[in-house]
């Protein structure tokens, strides 16, 4: 039914489960394997005339993120190429990660994204926002939306 499935991560517990969750149901599918992280863009130190020489510079950012992005999806990678799927990883710079995660998708050319959800609602969901909310409400493909099971 799905054969290119796309893993969002940022290396939380609920992203991890969620992504080892997305590698069996795409192992189920016989469905490739995008996994993708969304990082912040760089920003220069706001109010200050001379960046402090601790500060990394913008490419010491970029090859950090870079090495967090890819320790993240390792894990996907490692659970979809053990299960014989193809694999392959993004790792973008946005501020607008669900935005970014949707053009992923269809730059991947997915038919379906896997993501995690903390299953927040009302009060909770509004204050904290919620990078799934915002993917569902900007796709067009379909959105399997994981839910963590309650200890």
């Amino acid at each position: 039914m799905f054969k290119k499935i796309l893993i969002p991560t940022d290396g939380s517990t609920l992203a991890t489960n969620a992504a080892q969750a997305g590698v069996e149901f795409a192992k189920q599918c016989q469905a490739e394997v995008v996994g993708v992280f969304v990082a912040p863009d760089y920003h220069y130190p706001i109010g200050v005339e001379i960046i402090p020489p601790s500060y990394p510079t913008e490419e010491e950012y970029k090859a950090s993120i870079a090495r967090t992005g890819e320790a993240y999806l390792e894990g996907v990678r490692k659970a979809a190429t053990e299960s014989g799927l193809k694999y392959s990883s993004v790792i973008v710079y946005s501020e607008q990660t669900a935005q970014k995660v949707v053009e992923i998708a269809q730059q991947q050319q997915c038919d379906l994204i896997f993501i995690g959800s903390h299953g927040r609602s009302g009060l909770g969901q509004l204050l904290l926002g919620s990078v799934t909310s915002k993917v569902l409400a900007l796709c067009d493909i379909p959105v399997f939306v994981y839910r963590m099971k309650k200890a």
